[in-house]
């Protein structure tokens, strides 16, 4: 092979490297822009605070299992109202929260155990009210995605306990001889 043939396949291959190099980069950047976007666009509406560090706290699990569940407007509109009415008082979440906070700094008093008791078996009580009132505006259809839905996330969440008992270090302690 000549020179001059080794020369122009050596700058043939280069010019084809940085074109496929640039049409690369350039698909990559509109792709790393839309994913961005929609990391905004989740951002503003509140997705990715975390669970208990979210806009809403552990709270939920009753509305996220909805999710994907086709609801009509005038469902919607209910489940709205149902959640306004059950709404828990300031006054209630600020004694919650100081309440909490004894606890956390060790200076809980008995009388304060028992109100901090109270409070949350009386909001578990609400919260499996508005559970009921949301069951009872869902259609059999509805419900039975529902119940799918808890079926698949038990499955889930069964695999995943697998899969870290399976990963989990296994003791190296030796028996000691007494």
């Amino acid at each position: 092979m000549s020179l001059k043939n080794r020369f122009l396949s050596v700058a043939a291959l280069t010019v084809a490297v940085g074109a496929f190099s640039v049409a690369a980069s350039a698909q990559d950047s509109s792709a790393t822009s839309q994913d961005n976007t929609q990391k905004v666009e989740r951002r503003e509406k509140g997705f990715g605070k975390g669970m208990r560090g979210g806009k809403h706290g552990k709270r939920g699990g009753m509305m996220r299992g909805l999710r994907g569940i086709e609801l009509t407007d005038a469902q919607k509109e209910q489940m709205r109202a149902i959640r306004e009415a059950n709404r828990p008082d300031e006054t209630t979440r600020t004694e919650i929260r100081t309440l909490a906070e004894a606890k956390r700094n060790g200076t809980l008093t008995a009388d304060q155990q028992e109100r901090l008791q109270f409070l949350k078996q009386q909001g578990r009580e609400k919260a499996q009210a508005v559970q009921q009132q949301i069951l009872a505006i869902l259609t059999p259809e509805q419900i039975q995605q529902l119940e799918q839905k808890k079926q698949e996330m038990k499955q889930r969440w069964e695999e995943r306990r697998q899969m870290r008992r399976q990963n989990a270090p296994q003791s190296t302690e030796k028996p000691t001889d007494n």
